[in-house]
């Protein structure tokens, strides 16, 4: 592409610490390249902004306040969770994308989120060759879920995974400083719909003198099994913990928190598998319980955020551009490990093709043989990943956290309803 084009960015899905950090690599890498790079737009609520043209001039927004990204969470310019169909299905939005690409000349489209995203991103890129249209489609990695092939970890994971581990951590030693009289096990549960990438990084706590249980998606819920652990361990330790995965569930597929609803994606409505196992332990044996949903809380914590994590997902951002500028499509930079100590990696890239709809689940070896529990080899896995603080600054007690003007672009089309 020789012509001076501009660029789109959209966040979607499910929001982190850090994605933030990998729009403010986007955006300044592409500042740095404005010989090449005319403005930067950004879709207001993710793709939505796309198909109803609600574009966000970046450029109106200062280089110190697009700094101040890198560390702020959540998703600066709106994201959602909008799963766009095949394109034999709902050819029309995908036209409606290239038709506002078209009419504010862009040529980047750089597409943050997770495995839908990437789907997405390579359809559109189909799309636009078979139109005869000019764009560079490339997605930007995130996940906190960390179940992306290919890539070693999804930006996001780190720094849930050092959340979930200090917190299983210090309300662990709450709960032994209670059970002799009080509370015996306490139950905290995590996000991971298929995958337990997230789970397991609760089981570090075993590494403290804790005794913990981890339920797996990957492990099918076997409740007398799981009964007999729990009632082991508080008679050896006088208590135990229970890091449940809201994507643990029975042999017959069924999730132990599933709600019978749907979201925007088709996937199960989950949340409450902390309460299912806490009210089965009670029943059961009889132990004092407390139990605990991170939900938001582990995904928003950028006051605790892994600085590998905050690097990373800058540099995937940055790596989006290079890419596009090199002439490359319908890619994806990924994080390629080299060694595990001292920890080593490199920038390397994927063709969505081998990324769009495949998920990446734990590895047995990574989980014990009993299913409740982490290996060494997971444990020098997730260390690196959890390395370093990169604080916010804090005012007044508070973390700074910057929000953007988020200016609106002027309209050129005429009026697209989503259906």
């Amino acid at each position: 592409m020789t012509q001076k084009k501009n660029a789109f960015y959209a966040q979607s899905g499910g929001v982190t610490a850090v994605i933030n950090a990998s729009a403010c690599g986007v955006i300044e890498t592409a500042r740095a390249n404005k010989d090449r790079i005319g403005k930067v737009y950004a879709g207001r609520n993710g793709i939505i902004g796309a198909l109803t043209e609600d574009l966000i001039d970046t450029g109106k927004e200062s280089a110190s306040a697009i700094a101040a990204l890198r560390s702020t969470p959540s998703g600066a310019f709106g994201s959602c969770r909008y799963k766009l169909k095949s394109l034999e299905a709902n050819r029309r939005e995908y036209e409606r994308l290239i038709e506002v690409f078209e009419a504010h000349d862009i040529g980047y489209f750089f597409y943050n989120g997770g495995g839908d995203s990437a789907d997405t991103c390579f359809k559109v890129s189909q799309l636009s060759e078979s139109m005869g249209y000019p764009l560079q489609a490339i997605h930007v990695p995130k996940t906190i879920d960390n179940d992306l092939p290919i890539t070693d970890c999804c930006p996001g994971f780190g720094s849930v995974a050092k959340y979930v581990a200090v917190s299983t951590l210090e309300a662990s030693f709450d709960v032994r400083s209670m059970a002799k009289t009080s509370t015996k096990v306490f139950v905290v549960e995590v996000m991971g719909r298929h995958a337990g990438w997230i789970a397991a990084a609760g089981g570090l706590a075993s590494d403290h003198g804790i005794p913990v249980v981890v339920l797996f998606p990957e492990i099918e819920f076997d409740e007398a099994k799981f009964l007999k652990r729990v009632d082991t361990l508080v008679k050896e330790h006088g208590f135990c913990t229970v890091v449940v995965s809201e994507g643990c569930h029975y042999p017959d597929g069924t999730f132990l928190a599933e709600q019978g609803a749907r979201d925007a994606f088709g996937h199960a409505q989950l949340g409450g598998a902390a309460p299912v196992v806490a009210n089965m332990i009670k029943q059961a044996l009889g132990h004092k319980f407390h139990w605990a949903v991170a939900d938001y809380l582990q995904r928003a914590a950028r006051h605790i955020a892994s600085a590998t994590d905050v690097k990373q997902a800058y540099q995937l951002g940055q790596k989006a551009v290079e890419l596009a500028l090199a002439g490359r499509n319908a890619v994806m930079p990924t994080v390629e490990r080299i060694s595990d100590v001292p920890y080593k990696y490199r920038i390397g890239v994927a063709d969505l093709a081998k990324v769009a709809n495949v998920e990446k689940f734990m590895p047995r070896d990574f989980i014990t043989k009993d299913g409740f529990g982490i290996t060494d080899k997971c444990k020098r896995y997730l260390a690196p990943l959890m390395q370093g603080e990169d604080y916010p600054k804090y005012r007044n007690g508070l973390p700074v956290y910057v929000t953007l003007k988020n200016v609106a672009v002027a309209k050129k089309l005429g009026r697209f309803d989503l259906k």
